[in-house]
């Protein structure tokens, strides 16, 4: 922004971001000054002067810190020696950085001086001194900074017609501190807003201060040209190959006659993406209306090859090495269906897994299905297992709705069956069951993959699922779940850096009611234990126990964590964590022996997301050989 004096007199101060680096000396001048000293004193060769480099400290940890990165001096002290002349016309060039860098924060009489060898840059003697220096010696360089009288805002105009209420949308008040990026900042804010109601043409233009010196104050004028309040036009799409138009104008659910709204585009573009066959959608409004006094859209896209191959892997001491293979086809019928086929092994070398097992399932996903933002599923799978718990065979098939009613929330209801043949204590049973699943899920976090690493915000899932058994039991019962967890950034509180250190929570609780413990399929029972409840203890191995120390398995559960993490330096990353949970047979949770497991970790983070190491140890001992577990894995624990 420019600053004018109340005498007409203008001079530039602040003029871009806070931390803005400009304010260079006339290049004529140090041309001038150049010529004068080659003159004076020839030179000795190119050999660097070092030099140790020290800024006098402000007061203000933020401008300090500011004051160094726009310093020449000291961002190339060690990367970028310099022979003495060269390093006076660096210090030279560093003192108009030095007090633009106080001008951004408010310190608009803010001045700074550099000594060399306690000597002013002035100091016709300085070259020649410096040149007297043995080779290799560093010299002292010092900054002596004063900062001046702090200035604040006094009157904030906006010049234009705009809605009343737009004042209040610079979030700019009478009385703060008049730094510069806050005034930009401001600007921003106010032309965010105008295009929010609709305004695709505003304009605000860069604010300009009336300096008062005697009152250290300013004043700030905004000029703002709204221009008409518009709707959407035509929709232009842009790299569409293989994929039909239809089904993307379907998900981007905006046309002509929609309300201009950057948000609703915004949201727009994302459920674009959703669709998971594009790897890119970038939305851009045209600089003119069209005839109608509408604004056209531009969505540009890039379709993602269509077929693809994720290989996965993980290892516990509970559960053994387990890996998989997945191929998906993006687009299998031209409408961005999925298809998507997996193939996995577990069970091998674990404590609670005592055989190799399999998990096989083939996915159909029918993308805007009748409707905006739902999605038709199609679910088969075969599954075996020999767990501590019991041994399974199990083909399951089952159909989906699901629907996102907003950025946050979502929710699916779907049909299920499965035929389930398990051995429990060497008694075998055959069940067949018939569930109908009703999910409803939150999640703030913005992110949209799994495997993500989640710094803020919360996410929740509540399921409940009504089940019919057939075979060996006509139990009827109801299993209810509520999960989440919530992610906080500690540099909210003003201890860290963002996303350096995070504290996560997770809570899990579940109960099942209509059915008593035995009437129950094994495979359906609550247990806790295991990476997903209690680390330190082996899978499903908190709860009721037959007298041979197997777990049964009970009718409610429940477990929590609390997991900080912390990044260190590069890519590594360590977390530490405790881990509480039990299960009962009662139908009532926080009941029944409550397990405690402790551990650490350590994070290694690549651009698909975390591998994790935890150490975990069980602080009460259920069986006498478990005295820790180990889990690795792609991804936080959750």
């Amino acid at each position: 922004m420019q600053v004018r004096d109340f005498d007409g007199g203008i001079r530039l101060a602040a003029a871009e971001l806070a931390r803005s680096f400009g304010g260079r000396l006339p290049i004529h001048l140090l041309l001038i000054v150049g010529l004068l000293l080659l003159v004076a004193y020839p030179a000795r060769g190119a050999d660097p002067q070092p030099y140790n480099f020290e800024i006098a400290k402000t007061g203000n940890d933020e401008l300090d810190t500011a004051l160094k990165q726009s310093s020449y001096l000291y961002t190339l002290r060690k990367n970028a020696p310099v022979e003495p002349f060269a390093l006076v016309a660096r210090a030279n060039e560093d003192v108009p950085r030095l007090v633009t860098t106080l001008q951004s924060f408010g310190y608009y009489q803010g001045r700074a001086a550099i000594l060399i060898s306690k000597r002013a840059l002035t100091d016709p003697g300085l070259v020649a001194a410096l040149d007297a220096v043995p080779k290799g010696q560093a010299v002292g360089v010092y900054a002596y900074i004063d900062k001046g009288a702090l200035y604040h805002l006094r009157r904030i105009v906006i010049d234009g017609q705009v809605p009343k209420d737009a004042l209040s949308k610079l979030g700019l008040e009478s009385g703060q501190p008049a730094v510069s990026g806050d005034v930009i900042a401001g600007a921003t804010r106010l032309l965010t807003a105008l295009e929010e109601e609709g305004y695709a043409l505003a304009k605000v233009d860069p604010p300009v201060a009336y300096a008062d010196d005697a009152a250290h104050v300013l004043d700030i004028s905004f000029k703002v040209n709204t221009g008409p309040k518009v709707d959407i036009g035509k929709v232009n799409i842009t790299g569409l190959h293989d994929v039909d138009e239809d089904v993307v104008r379907t998900a981007l659910a905006i046309g002509p006659g929609t309300p201009y709204r950057p948000s609703k585009i915004e949201d727009a573009r994302k459920s674009v993406l959703a669709l998971g066959t594009f790897s890119g959608a970038d939305v851009r409004a045209a600089e003119t209306l069209d005839p109608q006094g509408r604004i056209p859209l531009v969505l540009d896209i890039s379709e993602r090859p269509r077929h693809a191959v994720s290989i996965s892997a993980a290892y516990s001491t509970d559960l053994g090495i387990s890996g998989g293979v997945t191929w998906s086809d993006r687009n299998l019928l031209g409408g961005a269906e999925q298809l998507n086929l997996s193939a996995n092994i577990n069970g091998i070398g674990g404590t609670a897994a005592s055989t190799l097992g399999y998990n096989v399932t083939a996915q159909f996903q029918r993308p805007e299905f009748l409707a905006h933002d739902q999605t038709f599923e199609v679910d088969v799978g075969g599954i075996k297992q020999k767990l501590d718990a019991y041994d399974q065979t199990a083909q399951t098939a089952a159909v989906l709705l699901k629907r996102r009613f907003s950025t946050l929330w979502s929710g699916s209801v779907g049909l299920s069956l499965e035929h389930d043949d398990i051995t429990q204590e060497k008694v075998r049973r055959t069940y067949e069951l018939l569930s109908v699943p009703l999910t409803v899920t939150y999640d703030s976090t913005e992110l949209s993959g799994v495997l993500q690493d989640p710094t803020h915000g919360v996410r929740t899932a509540v399921t409940l699922t009504p089940t019919q058994a057939f075979g060996h039991s006509k139990a009827t019962f109801l299993s209810m779940q509520a999960g989440g967890a919530a992610y906080i950034d500690l540099s909210l509180l003003g201890i860290e850096k963002p996303t350096d250190g995070v504290l996560a929570f997770r809570a899990i609780v579940a109960s099942i009611a209509g059915a008593g413990q035995f009437d129950l399929p094994p495979d359906r029972r609550l247990y806790a234990g295991g990476s997903a409840t209690v680390r330190g203890y082996r899978y499903q191995s908190i709860g009721p126990l037959f007298p041979d120390n197997k777990p049964i398995g009970g009718t409610a559960m429940d477990a929590g964590t609390i997991e900080f993490r912390q990044h260190l330096f590069g890519d590594f990353g360590a977390a530490a964590f405790i881990d509480a949970g039990q299960a009962n047979a009662t139908g009532v949770p926080f009941e029944g022996a409550l397990r405690v497991g402790a551990g650490v970790g350590v994070r290694y983070y690549t651009p698909i997301g975390p591998i994790r190491v935890d150490f975990a140890l069980p602080l009460t001992r259920i069986r006498s050989s478990d005295a820790f577990e180990i889990y690795i894995g792609l991804g936080q624990a959750f």
